[in-house]
């Protein structure tokens, strides 16, 4: 063994020995414990991915973090998470948003003046199943309902359309 190679090790020693210590004073399981009581300069605590990254190419700068935040200190105290944004938060500004009662009126309206296109647009989507019951049933009472037969035939497309879209998917995962 070389010269830098028993640096190397002795190094690797001495962080697992800080490491340890460190893990005891935390009442930690094991080193990820160790991430948020070691802050970072851009917001919040250190990743368990950076903390691994530091402790094989910078294990001195890592020690001497765990020795300043968690060793040094009597209380260690554990760092507020960075704040982020909530998942499905990207809200467009230019979109215009409807409650039920005002998109129910919005239907009424378009009944009224018999635009089917956006009737189609307006009214909650049914199952396939729920819109051939329908359909099927004013059949069987002798009505002919124009309504209902959109209803299938949007129901059937888009049906199938994601019954296409998963066979593509699913030939692309085989691949």
């Amino acid at each position: 063994m070389n010269e830098n190679e028993s640096k190397k090790a002795k190094t690797l020693d001495d962080i697992e020995d800080v490491i340890a210590k460190a893990i005891d004073k935390v009442g930690g399981n094991n080193e990820n414990d160790l991430c948020k009581y070691l802050p970072m300069s851009s917001g919040g605590y250190m990743h368990h991915f950076t903390l691994r990254k530091m402790k094989l190419k910078q294990p001195i700068e890592l020690g001497a973090l765990i020795s300043q935040f968690i060793l040094s200190s009597k209380d260690p105290n554990a760092v507020a998470p960075k704040q982020r944004a909530a998942r499905g938060s990207k809200k467009r500004k230019d979109q215009m948003t409807f409650t039920r009662i005002q998109l129910e009126r919005l239907l009424n309206i378009a009944k009224q003046t018999g635009d089917k296109e956006m009737i189609s647009l307006l009214s909650p989507k049914t199952s396939l199943a729920t819109a051939k019951r329908n359909l099927m049933s004013s059949i069987r009472q002798g009505v002919v309902d124009e309504e209902l037969w959109f209803n299938y035939k949007e129901s059937a497309e888009s049906y199938h359309f994601i019954q296409g879209a998963n066979k593509e998917f699913m030939s692309m995962d085989r691949e």
